[in-house]
């Protein structure tokens, strides 16, 4: 069953208190979705201007998306931005995106990205050989730093790239985590059910572990600590230190 996220914006306070829009939105995405087997995870509605990409229900939506494998669903493509970059930047966010009245949109956007990138990388090789034939006519000494280095830099990205993974996942858990602790729930145990019950996959998918919580907390935890200021003489709690239960 494909899960949906829903993100409906107005670009005027007046727009939202009147719903003028907004109800032409909710019907074209739930024209699209008519039929088949789906589930609809949220409606997120933003009042804010399409030029403008700090937007904290859309950021919401994202989030809702990354942590239950969901697709976010727009009524036109121009409510969600007229800015191509921001389309990349929410492309890298792992999160995908379906416009009800342009539904190929996405393949289309990435494509026309695709062809930009793939011009600017032949120009940037065209400057760069220019510059090492000048640099070698002029006796310049070149050198190759080497293929080993390479590849040790790139795995050293990354594992950059997969703890960074891993902390915005915590952060998209965390008010989640939060919440289920608050209903009552206080084991490892506990949480990983609800959290199962509420539909959110584990990073790998299927059903959470008691383990794969306590990560998770530890994580947050260590973004907590890290964000704060400690007394002279203090320092951190160290990774790896025991502060939850089974």
């Amino acid at each position: 069953m494909t899960a949906f996220v829903s993100y409906l914006r107005v670009s005027t306070e007046r727009q939202g208190r009147s719903g003028l829009g907004l109800e032409a939105q909710r019907r074209a995405v739930a024209d699209f979705l008519a039929g088949g087997s789906w589930r609809h995870v949220a409606e997120l509605v933003e009042v804010e201007s399409g030029s403008r990409d700090n937007r904290p229900r859309l950021s919401e939506a994202m989030a809702l998306c990354r942590l239950h494998g969901a697709t976010l669903v727009i009524a036109k493509l121009d409510r969600l931005s007229r800015d191509a970059a921001f389309l990349l930047n929410l492309q890298k966010a792992g999160v995908r995106f379906v416009a009800a009245d342009m539904p190929e949109a996405n393949e289309l956007v990435v494509g026309i990205m695709a062809v930009v990138a793939q011009a600017e990388r032949k120009m940037i090789s065209a400057r760069t050989k220019a510059a090492l034939a000048a640099a070698k006519a002029r006796g310049a000494r070149l050198g190759n730093p080497g293929n080993l280095s390479n590849c040790e830099a790139g795995q050293v990205r990354g594992r950059a790239r997969q703890t960074q993974r891993a902390q915005e996942r915590a952060q998209d858990l965390a008010p989640v985590i939060a919440a289920v602790r608050a209903s009552g729930a206080t084991s490892l145990r506990q949480i990983a059910t609800a959290l199962d019950a509420r539909g959110i996959p584990a990073a790998r998918g299927g059903a959470w572990s008691a383990g794969q919580v306590r990560r998770v907390l530890q994580s947050t935890e260590e973004i907590l600590d890290r964000s704060k200021p400690h007394p002279p003489g203090m320092s951190p709690i160290p990774k790896g230190y025991p502060r939850y239960l089974p």
